[in-house]
């Protein structure tokens, strides 16, 4: 089993039609026999995107908690807690790299488990290959 670590970016363009990305869709149809890993902010950055949509009119209360339903049948492995000894080098990643707290949460998880890393960011994808990291393959 296939085992990559996925950023937010990709999950949440399955939710929009106007986000829809043809590397995220590949990253969908890879999960049947893959396992995807998360770091526990995820979960908050999903409530975060839902919440902005259903503010925004994009998305219907009932809309994301299907949205949700979905996201909750997929083979997803979310660690929590984010261990207290792995916010020193997020925060290294965060400020060598200019990077996002979130994002280098996902680079974290990703360098330490090695893992390759599928996201929609640029900057974090030349982040990533920059530091040896491999992205998810279409």
């Amino acid at each position: 089993m296939k085992r990559f670590v996925l950023d937010c970016s990709v999950a949440m363009s399955w939710c929009f039609e106007d986000e829809a990305d043809s590397y995220a869709t590949v990253m969908l149809d890879m999960l049947p026999e893959s396992e995807a890993v998360v770091p526990s902010i995820w979960t908050l950055e999903v409530a975060n995107v839902l919440l902005v949509a259903e503010r925004r009119g994009r998305l219907t209360e009932a809309e994301g908690l299907q949205f949700l339903s979905l996201l909750c049948a997929l083979p997803i492995t979310v660690e929590y807690p984010t261990p207290i000894l792995h916010l020193e080098p997020i925060l290294l990643l965060g400020r060598r790299h200019n990077l996002s707290a979130y994002d280098a949460a996902y680079l974290e998880l990703a360098m330490r488990n090695g893992l390759p890393l599928a996201t929609l960011d640029e900057r974090l994808r030349e982040v990533a290959g920059r530091l040896g990291v491999a992205l998810v393959a279409p």
